[in-house]
This record gives C-alpha cells, sequence and structure tokens, in this order.
C-alpha cells in the first residue's frame, strides 16, 4: 500500500488547553489523531480514560485511532465505537483469544489493528495478516512517551512485507515511538504508511509546521 499518514499522539497535547490542541490539529495536515489508553496494568502507566475521549470527536473531524494498551481490551470496543474511533488497535501479548477480539472490533464497522511490542516476533501475526488491516510496530517500549527509536524496527516492517507478499495480502503498518524527522523518510522509504508523533509535535514550537514536515519527507 502506498498510503503515507501523519497520526500525532494526543497523549502528548496540553491537557489544560485540550481543545485548542484538538482544533489546531484539525486545521493542520494531520491525516488521523492516535489515542493511547493506558490501563497502568499492561504497561507501567496511566495516561486518560474515556471520560476524556468522549469529547475528543466534539473538536476533531480527524478520524480517531485508538491503541488500547490494557490488560483485556475487550470490555472497552463498544466505548471506542461509541466515541468516534475509526480504528482500534489491541496488542498481541494482551489477547488470549485474538481473533475473536479482531472479529468483534470488525463487527463494530471498525478497522482493526493489532500490535505488537518490541520484543515480539513479527512471525506471530503471520496469521492473523489477512483478517486485519493494521500491524502497529511499537519502536519504544510502550508506556511513555519521549523515548528513542528502536532500530531495529526497520527491519520488523521489511519483515512483515515479505510475509503479506508470500500471503497475497496487505496491511497497513502503522510506527509507534521515537518518531522525528530524522527517521520518518526512512521508516516511509522502507514500508511504513502511519507514522504516529506524540512528544516531537507537541513540544515543537510549531506543530503545525512539524506536521506538515513530517507529512512532505
Amino acid at each position: 500500500m502506498d498510503q503515507y499518514l501523519i497520526a500525532p499522539s494526543i497523549l502528548a497535547a496540553d491537557f489544560a488547553n485540550l481543545q485548542s490542541e484538538l482544533e489546531m490539529l484539525d486545521k493542520s495536515q494531520a491525516d488521523c489523531i492516535h489515542v493511547d489508553i493506558m490501563d497502568g496494568v499492561f504497561v507501567p502507566n496511566i495516561s486518560f480514560g474515556f471520560s476524556v475521549t468522549a469529547i475528543l470527536s466534539k473538536y476533531t473531524s480527524k478520524p480517531l485511532d485508538f491503541h488500547l494498551m490494557v490488560q483485556d481490551p475487550n470490555p472497552y470496543l463498544q466505548v471506542c465505537k461509541d466515541h468516534g474511533a475509526a480504528t482500534v488497535s489491541v496488542h498481541y501479548e494482551a489477547c488470549q483469544h485474538l481473533h475473536r477480539t479482531i472479529q468483534s472490533i470488525k463487527a463494530l464497522g471498525m478497522k482493526a489493528g493489532v500490535a505488537i511490542n518490541p520484543h515480539t516476533n513479527v512471525e506471530v501475526l503471520r496469521d492473523m495478516l489477512s483478517d486485519i488491516d493494521v500491524v502497529l510496530l511499537m519502536s519504544v517500549n510502550p508506556g511513555f512517551g519521549g523515548q528513542q527509536f528502536i532500530e531495529r524496527t526497520y527491519s520488523k516492517i521489511k519483515q512483515i512485507k515479505t510475509i503479506c507478499k508470500e500471503l497475497g495480502t496487505e496491511v497497513l503498518i502503522e510506527i509507534d515511538g521515537g518518531v522525528s524527522l530524522e527517521n520518518a523518510k526512512t521508516l516511509k522509504d522502507t514500508g511504513a504508511n502511519i507514522l504516529v508523533a506524540g512528544s516531537f509535535v507537541f513540544n515543537s514550537t510549531s506543530p503545525v509546521d512539524t506536521i506538515k514536515a513530517l507529512k512532505n519527507v
């Protein structure tokens, strides 16, 4: 697939001014907004709850890309739908019955993604690639923003592309963690379709210009 999308992570936004941050993203070249839900169990941090996500679609028309970093995502799929999620990604490491969870996401009318942590071999997804829309590769250890990009992510992108070719299927490859202008072009050229950028966007002097630069690498 030749799509190339930028997904700023709202986790890095200024929550004291969340409405204006969302309105800024709405006017930018961002393609969608990445929404990280953390439970403090699956990952060693807590982000925000569904009382916050309930208001996101009020202030932006951008598609919402939910990333559930939680121990059991299944009870939350309906509320993701209710809060405007276009895509929901769940972790391979958190789902005991992954195929059933993917079916549930799709039955709700959302695109389904599977995320894997840096230590997880991409081969575990081989039997799922024909059933999902997105593979979300964590390029940092999940739980905290501002971490350094893990270089072996490039080889994992290539592996996913190779397996998809063998199976005659296609998925979007999403990269989450440590994305910046230093690696965006290489990620794009290697085959990444969606780049999630949090602190790099929101800590910059002009988030709109930073998003534009990422979009136009």
